[in-house]
Parts: C-alpha cells; structure tokens; sequence
C-alpha cells in the first residue's frame, strides 16, 4: 500500500479538465435527486424544530434540572469537532508539503465551512432568545453595557466567528484557480459571467499565481493555530466548571484529538461514495484512504489514552465524587449503554485499521468511519449528560430523555449538512483541478529524473 500512487495515469491537462469540471454541467443521476430529496427534508425537520424552539421556548426540548445542558451543547461540540479535520489536512498538511492531501483538501475544507454552520445554529437556539445572540459580543452600545467575558458564551461566539470567517477565506482562496477554469469552460453565458465574478478576474498568469501562492500560504499559516484553539476553548466550557468529570487540564488536548478523530472519519464517510459515483480512482487513489485511514487510527489511540487517563486521574486524586462519576454512574448508571458504545466505536472498532486488508476495503473503511462518528457524538454525550445528571447532590439527581423537537433538530442538521454537500458537489469543482495538475507536472518531473 506504501507504493499505491497519489495520481494512477498520467492523463493531459485538458483530459483533467474534462474529468473534474464536467461534475458541474452532467445532469443529476437518480441517486444524486434521491439524496437531494433527502436532504430538503432533513432541511425541513430542522426548519420545523427551530419554529418550536422559537414559539414555545427551551421547555421544548429535553433539558431539566440538573441537565441544564442536553443535545444543544452535545451537537454543537459534535459539529465544531468534525470540521477540524478540514483544516489539519488544508493548512497544516499543506506545510508540511504533504502531496497526497491534494485530491480531498477541499472535501475537507467544505466539510468544515458546513459543520461550523450547524454548530452554530445550537448555541444561538440554547440561549432562549436568539434573536438577542447579537449580545453575545462585544459590540459598542449605546448602554455600554459588555458581555461576560467570564462566561463561555463569548468564548464559543469568538471561537465559531473566528474559525468560520478564517476557513471560508482559506477555501474561496483556493477555490479561485478552479473558478477561472470554470469560467473559461462554461457551457452558458449566464455561468460563465457567473464563475468569472467569483473568480476575481483570475487570469492564469504567472504573477497571477505567484501572488496566489503567497496569500493560500499566509493563510495556511493563520489557520493552523486553530487547529489547536477553538476546540480548546470549547474545552474550557467545561474544564471551568467543578462539576465531576468536567474540571480536568486534560480537556484542551483531549478534544482536540478527539475533533480531529471524528473530522478525518467523517473525512472517509464523504469522500468513499463520492469517490465511486463520480468514478474518482484515478484521482482519490487508495493511497489517500489508506493514509486517512492511519490518521484515524492514531488519533483513535490517542483518544483512548485521554479515557484511560481519566479513570486513573479519578482514582489517583482519591475524590469520592470523581471516582463515583468515572467508576460508577458512565459504566453502570442511566444510560451506560452510550459509555460502552463510546468506547467500542472509539476505541475497539478503529483497531481493524492495523490490518492492509481492512484499510484497503471501502465497505470497511466506510462502517468503521461511520461507526467513529456515532463514538464520537455518544462521548460528547457521556461527557455532557452523564457529567451533569449525576452531580455532587444525590436528591438533586434526574434523567436527561431527548424530546422530539431534540431529535428534530439534530436529525434537522444532518440533513441541512447533506443540502449544502450536495449543492457544493453541484456547482463547484470539488477536487482541486490546478493542485491536481501541478502535483502531475511534479510527479513526470521526479520520474525523467
């Protein structure tokens, strides 16, 4: 597998152009209007959730009294997390000149751009009254009044704003050569003045890409950081607090390998069937999956070690409550079954992934991914839930049970990420043409030496 090449053939330029800008003009095949179809209503259960959620308020969801924080807070930390893995293969892979991110970086990219924005979406519904969120942020009122800065609302508000408006940058900057291409090949008048706006008069020029070069790299640099501290300042909503199981300094590194876990899965969950339907091999070889599949395999061990660290550090401070969290109320308590389905998708299942043979099979390397998603939403669960449900009072104990409207709004966002998946499947070249020919110009270059 070491040897599989990251481009099979050595097809021309224009043989490129026409394999990975025809996407956009090719009619939509049944399974494509299926998946739309789905996905409008996804679009439509989310739409009809947040109508409750705004009419009747958070009574509508399942949240009580000690769980004040249920599915909003669990998906939002889902969401932010599964973006991370767009950013580690765009900036941070990109540094580091690895050629193989070349073919899924803007997978990726969008991948992130669509999961902030449903992350999003959760906060602003669980302050009650989100047409308000704009206090949130430290905007010059006429009251002079400042948000909290002590409070986790700012933080999340500064961290989503933050990483959203930095990779959306990272990703129409990388988009534009592609949109040039787009433009000078489009079928219509109408897409062409359309392509040629967004493509900023792109004219393919030397200079043109010299000073392309510089800007994506500047940017590489400006979102690497990130990749480290929006997920640790999620982290720092709970590592705050004195809740069990919460106050922990291993919060910070231990969601942020946990998001890049769950991103680089997701990663294999889109880009398998994409990679068949638009008969990709060429492009997205086994090489690519293969290498997706050893980072899900080392981050999976990292994430393990981060739960065994947990219940040693809970065992070694001697905390009556901290062990009763850990040893007690996760592994035996309401709703262990979630705990022991976090654990065996987080960190049993991913192990197949030490075997060639599992790693060079789609249909496994596409349920384990699967399976990694649903550990990874299960653990923000087990944090979450489990964390707030048992507290230091035992009369002040209940059982969190997700509403309807909880599940609507969920279910709601998945859709609404397939939506804008789908439609940027549709319209944009979502494999990176101009990267793709460049790295075939290298590859004949290192084998005429």
């Amino acid at each position: 597998m070491a040897t599989e090449p990251v481009l099979i053939g050595r097809p021309t330029d224009a043989e490129l152009s026409d394999q990975l800008l025809s996407t956009a003009w090719r009619p939509w095949r049944k399974l494509g209007k299926i998946g739309f179809l789905v996905a409008i209503l996804g679009t439509l259960s989310l739409f009809a959730g947040i109508t409750l959620t705004v009419m009747y308020g958070i009574g509508m969801w399942g949240n009580n009294i000690p769980v004040g924080w249920g599915f909003g807070i669990i998906n939002f930390v889902w969401w932010v997390g599964i973006g991370h893995a767009g950013t580690f293969i765009s900036a941070v892979l990109l540094l580091f000149e690895q050629k193989w991110r070349t073919s899924i970086n803007r997978f990726a990219e969008a991948m992130t751009l669509f999961a902030v924005l449903q992350a999003a979406l959760f906060p602003v519904l669980h302050l009650g009254r989100p047409w308000l969120a704009y206090w949130i942020f430290p905007y010059p009122s006429t009251m002079d009044v400042w948000p909290q800065f002590k409070s986790a609302l700012p933080w999340d508000a500064a961290a989503i704003s933050t990483y959203f408006t930095v990779s959306l940058v990272f990703w129409y900057t990388g988009l534009i050569p592609d949109l040039a291409a787009m433009r000078d090949r489009a079928p219509t008048r109408a897409k062409r003045m359309i392509y040629g706006i967004f493509a900023l008069g792109f004219t393919g020029a030397s200079s043109s890409y010299r000073h392309y070069r510089v800007v994506y790299g500047l940017l590489a640099g400006l979102s690497t950081p990130l990749v480290l501290s929006v997920h640790s300042i999620v982290s720092s909503d709970f590592a705050i607090t004195l809740v069990p199981g919460w106050h922990s300094t291993i919060f910070p590194p231990f969601f942020v390998a946990g998001a890049i876990f769950s991103g680089f899965a997701m990663v294999l969950t889109l880009v398998i069937p994409v990679r068949s339907l638009f008969r990709l091999e060429n492009v997205i070889t086994k090489r690519h999956l293969d290498n997706l599949a050893k980072m899900v395999l080392v981050t999976s061990w990292v994430v393990t070690y981060s739960y065994i660290l947990e219940f040693f550090m809970a065992w070694y401070s001697g905390d009556e409550y901290e062990i009763y969290q850990f040893f007690e109320a996760r592994p035996f308590g309401p709703w262990a079954w979630i705990f022991w389905t976090m654990m065996i998708c987080n960190s049993v299942i991913p192990q197949v992934f030490w075997s060639s043979k599992a790693r060079s099979s789609l249909a496994v390397l596409w349920f384990v991914s699967l399976l990694v998603n649903v550990g990874m939403w299960a653990e923000r669960f087990v944090i979450i839930v489990m964390g707030l449900q048992r507290d230091y009072l035992p009369s002040a104990w209940d059982v969190f049970v997700p509403s309807p409207v909880d599940w609507a709004i969920f279910l709601g966002t998945m859709g609404f990420f397939l939506l804008l998946f789908l439609l940027f499947l549709r319209f944009v070249p979502f494999i990176p043409l101009a990267e793709v020919k460049e790295l075939k110009h290298e590859l004949s270059h290192e084998e005429g030496h």
